[in-house]
């Protein structure tokens, strides 16, 4: 079994099948398929950091360059960054989904 994905730690219901996706959609991350296994996750539920258009705390993020900051302060991130270290950067993130 994978580790705990950000819808499950953020407790959104954005994800497929989840509480508000009918109401708001299914979040990038919890559809981005190409991401499935990354970090031990399914499709992006731990790569949510570097998905543009996640819509982490009720609003749309815009791009992974653009939402570094708040991610960075994120208890999600702390703990994929801390479990998988370089592991969960950026450029294993991009060479994972280009595989």
């Amino acid at each position: 079994m994978g580790k705990q994905n950000c819808w499950e730690f953020k407790k959104c219901g954005r994800e497929q099948g989840g509480a508000k996706s009918n109401e708001m959609g299914v979040c990038p991350a919890a559809s981005f398929k190409v991401a499935n296994g990354f970090c031990q996750g399914q499709n992006g539920g731990r790569a949510c950091m570097f998905i543009t258009g996640t819509f982490c705390g009720g609003t749309v993020q815009g791009t992974s360059r653009d939402k570094l900051k708040n991610c960075e302060k994120c208890a999600f991130f702390e703990i994929v960054t801390k479990e998988h270290g370089d592991g969960a950067s950026n450029l294993a993130f991009t060479k994972y989904i280009l595989k």
